[in-house]
């Protein structure tokens, strides 16, 4: 397929740049499957648009500081993003300026902390690097000294309380990117959709920045993905079984959900890597429904809802452009129903 049929034009504006005031208060765009009208509804109103014996899977997790402000040893400014660990100390990084920067290279935060020194490694193409962090105290606590919140290039604007690019679920701070559908739940909202009868289940996917980056080739074929580390428990398995047997459906919140589940799925492995591309065609084993917010053009995740809903997408997309939906990460979102299969 080409590359160009996942485009469609974003106005800069229709770009939120801020979370609204209350997560749940979100709009959302009710998909009601092939040949029936959308409706408008808010992510409040979730646990009525759900039924009992559903299950909601969510991704639980946790985005770390990993922007690094750093300069080298002549003061020349560097920037280092975290993007995974590969083994105790050493990451996979974005490194700017790479080519700049030779191997061994030390850099050191620009806040002038002594704290923290990062030593670049190899080179690993596309300004990724490997990268040591040499600390003096306990990582996490280093990074949240000296690291910022890694927001996509698309939000510009600051972000007064980091706290609103995690989820309320959030546990293991390892991601470069937050899970964005997750970020509009809250504990009330949760605690409705547990008294209504509808299951939480959980999954874990180390969200990279690959995922979000626009396809550059011109077919969707030739587009790699980068592998991402995924965690699916045993107990989530067997709840959304136990829930599609008797009836019940499978609510993916965000992308990332699909991708471990169904990452679990195709291989049978509860945990591992997966640079699994889910295009049009694949056959979904586990989700039935999908909660998500609007991705960039040209996206994989963009192939990835055709994969699930078809090509009316792009007419779902045109009503949220035109009922001025705001878009990408701090955005509204959707709930998609799958479209069966063709006989």
């Amino acid at each position: 397929m080409d590359t160009a049929d996942f485009d469609y034009e974003l106005p800069e504006e229709r770009i939120a740049q801020h979370p609204l005031a209350e997560r749940d208060a979100a709009r959302l765009l009710v998909d009601e499957g092939p040949g029936q009208p959308s409706s408008h509804r808010v992510v409040r109103e979730l646990p009525d648009l759900l039924d009992p014996g559903d299950v909601l899977v969510v991704n639980t997790t946790r985005v770390l500081p990993a922007r690094l402000p750093l300069r080298k040893a002549t003061g020349g400014a560097a920037e280092v993003l975290l993007l995974e660990r590969i083994e105790g100390s050493t990451w996979e990084a974005l490194v700017r300026p790479s080519r700049k920067l030779p191997v061994g290279t030390e850099l050191r935060p620009v806040d002038g902390g002594d704290d923290l020194v990062v030593v670049v490694g190899d080179d690993l193409g596309e300004g990724r690097r490997h990268v040591e962090l040499l600390v003096d105290s306990d990582e996490l606590a280093v990074l949240e000294r000296h690291g910022q919140m890694p927001l996509p290039p698309y939000i510009t604007e600051t972000l007064d309380d980091p706290e609103r690019y995690q989820t309320v679920f959030s546990d293991r701070p390892e991601s470069a990117a937050a899970p964005t559908a997750g970020l509009h739940l809250t504990p009330e909202l949760l605690t409705r959709c547990d008294a209504r009868g509808i299951e939480r289940a959980e999954v874990e996917l180390i969200v990279g920045l690959g995922t979000f980056r626009p396809i550059v080739t011109e077919a969707i074929e030739d587009h790699v993905m980068h592998s991402e580390r995924y965690r699916v428990p045993q107990a989530t398995i067997d709840a959304c079984e136990r829930a599609r047997a008797a009836g019940g459906r499978v609510v993916a919140v965000g992308t990332t959900a699909v991708r471990a589940l169904e990452s679990a799925a195709v291989t049978g492995e509860l945990e591992g890597r997966t640079d699994l591309f889910i295009t049009p065609g694949f056959e979904f084993q586990l989700v039935d429904r999908l909660m998500t917010n609007f991705h960039l053009p040209r996206s994989s995740l963009l192939v990835m809802i055709e994969a699930f809903v078809g090509p009316r997408w792009r007419d779902l997309y045109a009503t949220a452009l035109a009922e001025n939906y705001r878009f990408l990460s701090f955005g509204d979102c959707m709930l998609l129903a799958k479209e069966a299969p063709l006989e």
